[in-house]
Formats: structure tokens, C-alpha cells, sequence
């Protein structure tokens, strides 16, 4: 049997009381390297140079680095159940409303064994992972950097039996309704970054300098404010050149403007060219319809692309401005329109004719027989047309001792004594002429009506033709014919007497015949 070794009560007292003080011995390490851990990896984090960073984090591409995100923002309705929420690194806290968070920035002190039982109260919530109100905290140890690079406090700084703490080593005490019990201890003040500044709630929260005042933007700038900073921009429609902002020209980087744009500092607009309009979009030029929208032609508008023309009417034409239409006065265009007169009227013209005329086909002139249409000879009277108007005549021409044997034919009774001086027949003619018909001209035509044989026949002008204007040629034995030699114009009436001697060979005959011609001249040519 072996022998059982000695166990003396004073060894068994020392080991005993060895014990705490290894226990003691390996919490201080445990903190030492935890405290050194979470200060190379915040080290880490403030040396970061790339633009991916880890969850709960952001980049700041301002200060080249990555930043917390504050979940209590930008997270609508965080925390449930009447919870506050508390941003810190990488996540956030949701903690009663009636909680404080007290961060003492002194260095940690030397644990007394007075506060070894907060601690450890402390490290068992931190252990469980909840406080007496259900409050968990990750991502943060001992004396860590606040949100805005304040601190936070040991566990061991605050005692007291309503303080707890959570993994992150934040303080929580469950009893603020009492404004005095709030600590107002200077030692508790928080220590922020540069940018930010301590909260009433005694958080670190951004500083606003664009609302302080406290930037340096120019005049021309805005002023944007960002965590724990702030940026200079240009006004929109600027840009950066150096630290000046200068206009930037839209209407260099095409396509802006459909037709023509303007550059005006800090922005543009467009413009379009005359007989266009910027549509909706103030950017595209349609084309306006000037003739629906302001027709200005006076009588005809035509719509063309940009612009529009105007026309006139059949008898107009445009006038000098483009827009009025001026009547043609085709009378002045040319003399021979109308036979006798041309009348201007707007747009149009017309032909007149003299009295005693008519207008036939527009432009032509043509007598009116007024002895067909309106005649007021006598019934003894016989009417006679001639160019413009009429005249009545004797039915009965002969005068004592002619006797009516037919129609305009009187013959002087053989028995008579006075008629052996006198021609044996009267005939009586009547014809019309033109007023300044031209000259010489043949006008009328004598032929004998009875032949004898062995006989001569000699033509001549007995009466009427005294200043000249006819002349009688003959032009056969039996006939002549009146020429006119002088222009006549009228109204005039000419009565001609025209003989035929009629004498045979032997001379033992001698007769004469007259032909009484009335000639009326027209009054018009």
C-alpha cells in the first residue's frame, strides 16, 4: 500500500488563498490585451485606403476614409418598444428613454475592491449580453472611442446600485428622471473630434458650420455640411477651377439647343429663329403658323417653314411692305383692252361703250340698231340706223313735180314742160361711215340701171362736195364709185349728189339721172 502523502492545514490555508490572487492575476491580462486589441484595430481603421469597407461602415470621399454610418438616421424606427436609439461604431444601441450615458475621459483608475463588485456586475451583464432593462451593446471594449472620437469609461469609474453596463463598457443608469442625479461632474465631459461637439445629452454630435457661420466658402460657393465637416461647392451651373468657380458655357457641350442657345452666368437658355417657337420642352423649335396665328397678308397667307408669303387675288398685286395687296389698273397696261374705254374697278376692269353702242364679249363695241329696238320715226317716216343712233326720213322724198314710182325713187313726169330741164329721176340713197375712217377709201358704188345702146355714159359729183372730200371715179361704162378722199368726224351728215348723162353717138339724146347719197358720219371712230 502506498503511502498517502502529508497534507498540512497551514499548505492547504496557502492555497487557498493563492487562488484569488491568480484569478486577479489573469483578469488584468485578459483586460491588458483586450483594451491593446481594440486599439490596433480602431489604428487600423483610421488607416484605411480603400473605398470598400466593412458592414455598419460608409466611405467618406471627402476625408479618404471610411466613416460610421448612423443607423439611428437613416433607419426609420430602429428600436421597438418605446427603445431610444444610440448610434455607436458598426451598429447601434437601443436603450430605455429614461437611460444615460455618462463617459468619464480620465485615464482608468486602479480598481478598489469597492468597485471590483460594480465591475464584476458589470462583466456579468456584458457576459449575458443584457442589462436589467434588456440592453445589449457589440463592437465596443473598455475606455473605447465614442462616435465623433470622444470616450467612454470604464465600468469601474461609476457605482452605485442602479448602474449597469453592457459589453461596450457604456454606463447606464436606469434613473434620470431626476434632473440632480444627471452627473455634472467636469470629469464626465466627452472629449469630440474635431468637427463635433457635445450634445446635451452628453453625445457627441456634427457641428454645422454652414448654419454657425464657422466655414471659410467663398461668396460664389455653397456651403455643405458633412460629419465632423464641411465642403465648398460652386453654385450649379459652376464648376472648380482652382478655388475660383467660373461659369460653365452649356452651349459648348452639344446638343443643348435645338437652334440657338445663350449662355447666361450660372445656367442657358434657348432661342430660336424668327418664324419659330420654343416648344414644352423649351428646347425644340416648331415652326409657327403665322398664318393661323397672326395672319398679316390683306388677303391671301401661305405657311412655309420659319416664315409664311402672301398673295393677292386675281387684279392685285402685293405692295411694296409685302403684306397689302395694290389694285392693278390693267387700263393703264395696255390701250387695247376695250374697243372704246377701259374702266379700272378693284380688282378687275371693265369696257364701256359710247351711246348707241353695246358691249358684246367683254371688250367690243357694237352699234344698236335702234330701229329694231326703240323706234320713234312717225309713221310717214322711215328710220334709218347708222353708227350710234338713228335718224327718220320722209317715206315719201319727192318734191313737185317728182312723183313716187317706187320706193326712194322719184321720176319727173315726161308732160311736164318743167321737167325737160330737170334730171328725169331722182333716187335717194342713205349709207354710214365711221367718224376718221381712214383715207382714200371707196365708200360707195353708181351703176346704171337702164342700158341704151350707141350710148355714152359719163359719171360726176354735182352737188355736195364742195370743200372736196369725195372724189367719183369711173370704173366701166355703166358705173363709178365714190372714193373718200378727206377724213371726215362726225357727227356729221353729208347729202351728195351724184349724176349719170346718158347721150347717144349721134348726139341726138341727151338724158341725165341723179343719185341723191345722204352720208351720215358716225361721232365715234
Amino acid at each position: 500500500r502506498a503511502a498517502l502523502p502529508c497534507r498540512s492545514p497551514l499548505a492547504a490555508q496557502a492555497r487557498r488563498a493563492a487562488r484569488p490572487r491568480r484569478f486577479t492575476m489573469l483578469k488584468a491580462l485578459f483586460l491588458t490585451m483586450l483594451t491593446l486589441a481594440l486599439v490596433k484595430s480602431q489604428d487600423t481603421e483610421e488607416t484605411i485606403t480603400y473605398t470598400q469597407c466593412t458592414d455598419g461602415y460608409e466611405w467618406d470621399p471627402v476625408r479618404q476614409q471610411c466613416k460610421d454610418i448612423d443607423e439611428c438616421d437613416i433607419v426609420p424606427d430602429a428600436c421597438k418598444g418605446g427603445m431610444k436609439c444610440v448610434n455607436h461604431y458598426g451598429g447601434y444601441l437601443c436603450l430605455p428613454k429614461t437611460a444615460q450615458i455618462i463617459v468619464n475621459n480620465e485615464q482608468p483608475q486602479q480598481e478598489t475592491p469597492a468597485a471590483e463588485g460594480v465591475g464584476a456586475a458589470a462583466n456579468a451583464a456584458a457576459s449575458s449580453g443584457t442589462g436589467a432593462g434588456g440592453v445589449t451593446a457589440t463592437g465596443m471594449a473598455a475606455s473605447g472611442v465614442m462616435p465623433g472620437g470622444g470616450f467612454v469609461a470604464s465600468a469601474a469609474a461609476v457605482a452605485g446600485p442602479e448602474v449597469q453596463t453592457g459589453r461596450n463598457n457604456f454606463v447606464i443608469r436606469r434613473n434620470p428622471a431626476d434632473p440632480q442625479r444627471i452627473p455634472s461632474n467636469p470629469s464626465h465631459r466627452i472629449q469630440c473630434a474635431t468637427g463635433y461637439e457635445q450634445s446635451e445629452h452628453n453625445v457627441c454630435q456634427d457641428i454645422d458650420e454652414c448654419t454657425a457661420g464657422t466655414h471659410n466658402c467663398r461668396t460664389d460657393q455653397v456651403c455643405i455640411n458633412l460629419r465632423g465637416s464641411f465642403t465648398c461647392q460652386c453654385l450649379p451651373g459652376y464648376q472648380k477651377r482652382g478655388e475660383q468657380c467660373v461659369d460653365i458655357d452649356e452651349c459648348t457641350i452639344p446638343p443643348y439647343c435645338h437652334q440657338r442657345c445663350v449662355n447666361t452666368p450660372g445656367s442657358f437658355y434657348c432661342q430660336c429663329s424668327p418664324g419659330f417657337q420654343l416648344a414644352a420642352n423649351n428646347y425644340t423649335c416648331v415652326d409657327i403658323n403665322e398664318c393661323d396665328a397672326s395672319n398679316q397678308c390683306a388677303q391671301q397667307c401661305y405657311n412655309i417653314l420659319g416664315s409664311f408669303i402672301c398673295q393677292c387675288n386675281q387684279g392685285y398685286e402685293l405692295s411694296s411692305d409685302r403684306l397689302n395687296c395694290e389694285d392693278i389698273d390693267e387700263c393703264r397696261t395696255s390701250s387695247y383692252l376695250c374697243q372704246y374705254q377701259c374702266v379700272n374697278e378693284p380688282g378687275k376692269f371693265s369696257c364701256m361703250c359710247p351711246q348707241g353702242y353695246q358691249v358684246v364679249r367683254s371688250r367690243t363695241c357694237q352699234d344698236i340698231n335702234e330701229c329694231e329696238t326703240t323706234n320713234e320715226c312717225r309713221e310717214d317716216e322711215m328710220c334709218w340706223n347708222y353708227h350710234g343712233g338713228f335718224r327718220c326720213y320722209p317715206r315719201n322724198p319727192c318734191q313737185d313735180p317728182y312723183v313716187l314710182t317706187s320706193e326712194n325713187r322719184c321720176v319727173c313726169p315726161v308732160s311736164s314742160a318743167v321737167c325737160r330741164e330737170l334730171p328725169q329721176s331722182i333716187v335717194y340713197k342713205y349709207m354710214s361711215i365711221r367718224s376718221d375712217r381712214s383715207v382714200p377709201s371707196d365708200i360707195f358704188q353708181i351703176q346704171a340701171t337702164t342700158i341704151y345702146a350707141n350710148t355714152i355714159n359719163t359719171f360726176r359729183i354735182k352737188s355736195g362736195n364742195e370743200n372736196g372730200e369725195f372724189y367719183l371715179r369711173q370704173t366701166s361704162p355703166v358705173s363709178a364709185m365714190l372714193v373718200l378722199v378727206k377724213s371726215l368726224s362726225g357727227p356729221r351728215e353729208y347729202i351728195v349728189d351724184l349724176e349719170m348723162l346718158t347721150v347717144n353717138s349721134i348726139g341726138t339724146f341727151r338724158t341725165s339721172s341723179v343719185l341723191r347719197l345722204t352720208i351720215i358720219v358716225g361721232p365715234f371712230s
